[in-house]
């Protein structure tokens, strides 16, 4: 009996095993494969999220117009900014993604109908000339401390992969926004990359005063302290994938490899760069390692090797063959990081009025232009855009998009100021504050208007709250990722059951944050 027990016993779980084997190859399968989509599907995508920013900013203003008084309650700040600057992106990535080209122009016809009711709300109270308040609006100064298109952006980046990691298991997403296979342009090969230019934009030689003087390796050592967390989740999500058999796409980083891992050494040879060359002149460092990259994957056997395996085969034998995308696509990674940082610097010039921003405007529309025409060049000269090589097309592409949606920020940014100078008092968090010229008769410089309550604003802000625990925000969206896959047969759920599920995770994330940022703790150990 006791031996007949023991067979019935192993024969389930050899059942259980087998099942849960299948299940995973079947996973595997339906993220594999793919081709991606265009890139003005990605354009019209990344509109989005600048849209829903400027959208909460207007009802934030129309609200203070009516009531005299900023939204007060905290659940209902959380719920507007989690209905109005999440719950669109879901829906976009889902069910609406056939229509995706229509929903930007819908969010900009229903901000415009807003504007439009604040506009004449306000000309009853004061009957200023139009052209009175443009001219008001180009003199006004901003807060030169402070630029929220860049705390904007990258919050956005990780709600939008912490979305996207999840949806893309569910049938509802669609496979072309999915990573692409070997060529082409999804929107999570954007994330990628994208990722890494938020990372630059506020590294340690970013945010380095000009004037202070520091040890050459300063920034590096600074890195080596800070890059432990991801090197630890590195390992961690290694040890946890392997050891609960969680189903993996091995073309992607390799074997042992994976984005934990990109990061960190990324960040540490770029601060071993920017020790040795000066800082201002990141950008040569970006195009010769970018270009050199190329080079050998044009002119050498490097490309068969990471695509095919030492024998050609798709082998994976020894440490380099078993993780060549993750350890070669670095240089690519390693090139958009340099080039980052050099628009981090040129973002950080202190501009302190409306008008030095619209010339900033002006030179990142510049940039996106070049970069596109550099990026059809670089495409029929060399190869399509490929995140698995990270050639030098995925770094064209990688930069343009990214400047092209920070842009479309600081335009939002502006958009938001200029109606905040209609309505005197209101405020909106996360946006500029207009502040008092130099020669207003303040003793210290630049003092912020007392407009609103803007420190009580910042603190019911969702997107203050993500940003205050970037990296716990990212790793929790990892854990409830994997805790969903385990628990639901992601693949053959329905629509309806997908957006609950997307939501309810999204909303989940999103109401820790904004717990902890309400207490102010900021979980960050190094």
């Amino acid at each position: 009996d006791t031996f007949l027990h023991f067979c019935a016993i192993w024969t389930v779980e050899d059942v259980a095993k087998g099942r849960r084997m299948s299940q995973k190859e079947l996973k595997e399968a339906f993220i594999s494969n793919l081709n991606g989509t265009s890139l003005l599907e990605i354009s019209a995508g990344l509109s989005l999220p600048p849209l829903c920013l400027l959208c909460r900013g207007l009802l934030l203003i129309l609200y203070y117009l009516h009531h005299g008084k900023p939204v007060s309650s905290r659940k209902y700040s959380l719920l507007l900014d989690f209905l109005v600057l999440v719950s669109p992106l879901l829906f976009s990535c889902t069910v609406l993604s056939p229509v995706i080209f229509f929903i930007p122009v819908i969010l900009a016809a229903f901000c415009a109908r807003i504007f439009s009711k604040i506009y004449s709300q306000r000309k009853r109270e004061a009957r200023v000339p139009f052209g009175q308040i443009v001219k008001e609006f180009q003199k006004a100064c901003l807060d030169p401390e402070c630029i929220p298109a860049i705390t904007a952006f990258r919050v956005y980046v990780n709600v939008l992969t912490s979305i996207s990691i999840l949806a893309v298991d569910f049938p509802q997403y669609p496979r072309r926004y999915a990573k692409a296979e070997t060529y082409g342009t999804g929107a999570m090969d954007l994330g990628v990359g994208a990722f890494i230019f938020g990372n630059a934009l506020v590294c340690p030689e970013v945010r380095q005063k000009a004037h202070t003087t520091q040890p050459r390796f300063s920034g590096l050592a600074r890195q080596v302290f800070s890059v432990w967390p991801l090197i630890s989740l590195g390992v961690g999500r290694l040890l946890s994938v392997k050891s609960i058999e969680y189903h993996e796409h091995t073309s992607e980083y390799g074997v042992h490899w994976n984005f934990f891992f990109t990061l960190a050494l990324v960040r540490l040879a770029a601060s071993l760069l920017l020790a040795i060359i000066p800082k201002r002149k990141a950008w040569l460092a970006a195009l010769a390692v970018a270009v050199l990259y190329q080079l050998l994957l044009s002119t050498t056997s490097l490309k068969t090797f990471i695509l095919h395996g030492s024998d050609g085969r798709g082998s994976r034998l020894g440490f380099l063959d078993a993780n060549r995308e993750g350890l070669l696509s670095l240089f690519g990674y390693l090139a958009i990081y340099l080039a980052s940082v050099q628009v981090g610097l040129w973002l950080l010039r202190r501009r302190s009025s409306v008008g030095g921003w619209l010339e900033a405007l002006g030179g990142l529309a510049l940039a996106v232009l070049l970069l596109s025409l550099l990026l059809q060049l670089s495409q029929a000269c060399t190869e399509p855009v490929s995140r698995r090589l990270a050639n030098l097309s995925f770094c064209t592409w990688v930069l343009a998009h990214c400047l092209l949606l920070l842009g479309c920020f600081v335009l939002a940014d502006l958009a938001l100021v200029f109606t905040k100078l209609l309505v005197k008092g209101s405020s909106v968090p996360c946006c500029w504050q207009v502040v008092q010229p130099p020669d207003s008769g303040k003793k210290h410089g630049m003092e912020a208007v007392p407009v609103g309550r803007q420190d009580k604003l910042s603190q019911q802000c969702l997107i203050s709250a993500i940003n205050k625990n970037q990296l716990l925000f990212f790793l929790l969206a990892n854990v409830m990722t994997g805790a969903v896959n385990i628990l639901i047969d992601t693949i053959h759920s329905k629509a309806a059951f997908t957006l609950c599920i997307l939501h309810l995770y999204m909303f989940f994330n999103c109401l820790i944050m904004d717990i902890l940022h309400a207490r102010n703790i900021v979980l960050k150990f190094w």
